[in-house]
């Protein structure tokens, strides 16, 4: 086969084999419609850890059919405690189904390696080409054509960007770059053979420029975090991203107040679980006034809405957004169609209706996580006293209140 002529025809191409991109091609199966997804790596990404998953993410995991054999994996969280800055004690605690106020909730904290997993195990065989980067994309007529670094090309209907935060597909759309937010996060995954990880409570303590939080997967696993702001800790340097036992070392300096067992998950994670990374977000008015959606492209994710992760609804969003494309898609390619329908002009209202529906719930959370991370970490007195006094207690009804949210069923 000669890939510099030969073109692979493919209804709907998806790029990136993350947490969107999968969920779609699930979502595009379930009502029955092919997809080829195509991914970079040579095998599945499930480096990440964990992911928060809250009421939101298992309503969209229960309409793609995975959300039960991933409950089996995972422990329900009960409640929020959180600790003082200034002695580093728990000093409130809030049980979320207090008086029943949110009633119906759900946050779990998943394995990515299960998520990514749970969902590939339903897709037909072949959905996922691996080692396969996209070098450039170009029209051909009503048709996008994808090349591949490898020379191949594939010529598709509908071209949706999964692919992250450096995304290709959001690029040729005209997006901005996702823009950093001046922090750092550290992530860890740490395991407890002899089951100790029973207190189904999230677990945080922020102020001084730091957040830190942890929360368990499950009996035996506890997933924990710490962002910070580099520039207000003098003792950073810039090999703290690939040199995890500086990383530990300062994680372990922010937390010596708390309780033991607080400090016993960070002292007991082994190194190679021990990441940091830069945070960054899209500009929230790039989502609101930008090219989400182009004819029969678009984009979904950390391609449409990278977040920083203070709300914990990247993952969650990344869910709705897949159902609401997987549902659009299916009207426009299940519906009885007239012999006067043009099918490229139905593909183009079904995206602007995806695109209309994730808009402003994207600019809505992105917002939201922003602000909260700001209140959060701040160093001013006026704001220490506002989160002491107020923010502290309203932290559990802010994340909830994001996550009350049902991005409906495959079919309208």
């Amino acid at each position: 086969m000669n890939h510099e002529e030969e073109e692979e025809d493919v209804d709907i191409l998806i790029v990136g084999a993350g947490l969107a991109g999968l969920t779609t091609a699930l979502s595009l199966h379930r009502l029955g419609l092919r997809s080829l997804v195509l991914e970079s790596s040579d095998s599945l990404r499930i480096t990440g850890y964990a992911l928060s998953l809250w009421t939101n993410a298992w309503r969209a995991l229960d309409v793609v059919g995975i959300g039960n054999t991933l409950r089996k994996r995972s422990t329900q969280i009960k409640g929020f405690k959180i600790a003082s800055l200034d002695t580093g004690l728990f000093t409130s605690e809030q049980a979320l189904d207090k008086d029943g106020k949110f009633e119906g909730y759900e946050s779990r904290c998943v394995k990515r390696k299960d998520l990514l997993e749970a969902i590939v195990n339903e897709l037909p065989p072949d959905t996922i080409r691996y080692s396969s980067k996209v070098a450039t994309i170009d029209e051909l007529g009503r048709y996008k054509l994808v090349r591949l670094a490898d020379g191949s090309i594939l010529k598709t209907k509908v071209l949706i960007g999964c692919d992250g935060v450096k995304s290709v597909v959001a690029k040729w759309l005209g997006l901005e770059r996702p823009i950093s937010d001046g922090r750092l996060a550290i992530r860890g995954l740490v395991e407890f053979p002899d089951g100790s990880c029973s207190d189904p409570i999230f677990h945080v303590k922020f102020g001084g420029g730091v957040r830190f939080g942890s929360l368990p997967v499950d009996e035996n696993t506890v997933y924990w975090f710490c962002t910070f702001i580099p520039s207000q800790v003098p003792s950073y340097e810039e090999d703290w991203k690939v040199n995890p036992i500086k990383v530990k070392q300062f994680v372990l300096s922010r937390i010596n107040k708390m309780p033991q067992e607080a400090q016993d998950v960070v002292e007991r994670t082994k190194l190679s679980n021990i990441s940091c990374a830069k945070l960054k977000f899209r500009s929230p008015w790039n989502v609101l006034f930008g090219n989400i959606v182009k004819d029969n492209v678009c984009v979904a994710g950390d391609a449409l809405h990278p977040m920083t992760p203070d709300i914990g609804q990247g993952g969650c969003a990344a869910l709705e957004d897949a159902v609401v494309l997987g549902r659009c898609l299916g009207e426009v390619f299940l519906k009885k169609a007239s012999e006067e329908d043009d099918e490229f002009e139905r593909i183009k209202k079904g995206l602007e209706k995806y695109g209309k529906e994730r808009r402003w719930r994207s600019f809505s959370l992105i917002s939201v996580a922003y602000c909260v991370g700001y209140i959060q970490q701040s160093n001013g007195k006026i704001m220490s006293l506002f989160r002491k006094v107020w923010f502290s207690s309203y932290t559990p009804s802010i994340f909830l209140k994001m996550a009350d949210f049902d991005c409906g069923n495959l079919v309208s």
